[in-house]
């Protein structure tokens, strides 16, 4: 990926919010390979041109955003996506998470941070909205509960954030199985997360910058 222009396309069912995206990004001297009005047209610019990064709303006729994410991910298409949404709901910014979408903002706020998403995507980095995580009460972690982990805790957080296996951390690490469960089951009860499916997954990605 051109770390200063990244090839990009949009889309969006809004065609007012569409035409404004597409001229903010010209305007600001963006690579856009195009934009579509809906689901399908946009996955079918994803798999056509596939861009560095792709824009979308999160509901759409057709397929919606994470539908899209979805195919993206099952077909291995290496576009970074990002989702723009009026939704707040945590499940979705969860889903989001596991979808391995790399970023999420908000409408009201997209023109604002759009380039900060697009620099922090283009960096390889996940880019989500401050302002969801006010919204929906995301909990920020302080460096004081990540210096609890031992060096062989975080080694393993870090692998987890890489959408590494139990078993394919115990091999990397040379330890076994039992080993990185143990571990795993140390770090949700030192950085008090809940034990969900995937909670621990989805807390590595989001403060995957504390960990580098």
């Amino acid at each position: 990926m051109n770390n200063t222009t990244p090839s990009i396309i949009i889309a969006d069912d809004h065609p007012l919010l569409l035409k404004g995206l597409s001229d903010f990004l010209i305007e600001k001297g963006y690579n856009l390979l195009g934009s579509g009005k809906d689901g399908r047209e946009a996955y079918n610019l994803i798999a056509k041109k596939k861009p560095d990064i792709a824009i979308l709303d999160i509901q759409m006729p057709y397929m919606s955003g994470l539908e899209i994410a979805q195919q993206c991910k099952g077909l291995d298409i290496q576009t970074k996506i990002v989702l723009i949404t009026l939704h707040k709901e945590k499940d979705l910014y969860q889903k989001a998470q596991e979808l391995n979408i790399f970023g999420y903002i908000l409408k009201e706020f997209a023109l604002e941070e759009i380039e900060n998403c697009i620099k922090t995507v283009t960096e390889g980095n996940p880019f989500f909205s401050e302002k969801i995580k006010e919204l929906i009460g995301v909990v920020f972690v302080d460096d004081g509960e990540l210096n609890t982990l031992t060096p062989s805790e975080k080694k393993i957080l870090k692998l987890i954030a890489q959408d590494k296996t139990n078993k394919e951390i115990a091999s990397q690490l040379f330890i076994s199985y039992r080993t990185v469960e143990k571990h795993r089951s140390n770090i949700i009860t030192k950085l008090n997360i809940e034990p969900k499916t995937n909670s621990l997954l989805i807390w590595a990605k989001e403060h995957h910058e504390k960990l580098l």
